[in-house]
């Protein structure tokens, strides 16, 4: 994720914090916004092993990428999309132990958001009332330390619900 650095790393499948060990999993070049490159380490280079590489490029009115501080109130932070968010994919980097949180209006039609899914578990989705949508990004509405621990560090990957660009513009 790009507002932690390059030399950071996180798994989708697990609850653990973000690692910062460039040297097992990218090769002697750091990822660009074009290729990537990785070593003959086994966790992502294992000879007859099928791996996922999820490449996202940020792309204004389309998808948002970044990075917040939680503030650790109930009437939580608001951050900035510039677009009217249909998936929202949240994870804790400063700690182990937090699970990924994802929301989407197409099971959530009103705010709160209610049903929330976590990637990294085979759980069904979870009923909470954590966050809001707006016409132009979200608000915490929790003081859980999951996503929203006061200076804790969170990083987020957003897709525009309707976007003003296509998937192919820049």
């Amino acid at each position: 994720h790009a507002s932690l650095g390059v030399q950071y790393y996180s798994f989708l499948n697990t609850n653990a914090s973000s690692y910062n060990n460039l040297s097992n999993y990218w090769s002697s070049t750091a990822p660009s916004s074009t290729t990537f490159g990785i070593n003959a380490y086994g966790g992502v280079n294992t000879n007859a092993a099928t791996y996922v590489a999820y490449c996202w490029a940020e792309i204004a009115g389309f998808s948002k990428f970044g990075s917040y501080t939680g503030n650790g109130s109930a009437d939580g932070i608001f951050t900035y999309l510039g677009f009217l968010p249909k998936f929202i994919l949240i994870k804790r980097t400063d700690s182990a132990g937090y699970n990924w949180y994802l929301w989407d209006t197409a099971r959530n039609t009103y705010n709160v958001l209610g049903e929330e899914l976590s990637p990294n578990l085979s759980d069904a989705a979870a009923t909470q009332t954590d966050l809001d949508v707006t016409s132009n990004g979200f608000k915490i509405r929790t003081s859980a330390a999951r996503i929203n621990a006061s200076g804790g560090t969170y990083i987020y990957a957003c897709f525009a619900s309707n976007p003003f660009r296509n998937s192919n513009a820049y």
